[in-house]
């Protein structure tokens, strides 16, 4: 189960057990970071994010929260593309 109708992002849970996670869709490619809070990368590219030119970057509370409203900031970038 998604928690975004765009992206395939496992829920609250994993993140908040200190997991980080990335993904693509077509040219769009994201990063979320765990650590106290939650940090989200955007980029264009098929490069990592070690590499890439950072596009958007933002963070959020480490909270469900501020979980849901950064899936809702990751998918206002992808729509923005």
């Amino acid at each position: 189960m998604s928690v975004s109708e765009i992206f395939e992002i496992p829920l609250f849970y994993y993140f908040d057990s200190g997991n980080d996670y990335s993904g693509s869709k077509g040219d769009f490619s994201y990063k979320i970071i765990t650590g106290e809070k939650l940090k989200c990368l955007t980029w264009h590219g098929r490069l990592c994010s070690m590499k890439a030119e950072i596009e958007n970057e933002e963070e959020f509370d480490r909270t469900q929260e501020g979980f849901n409203a950064m899936i809702k900031w990751l998918e206002e970038r992808y729509k923005q593309k």
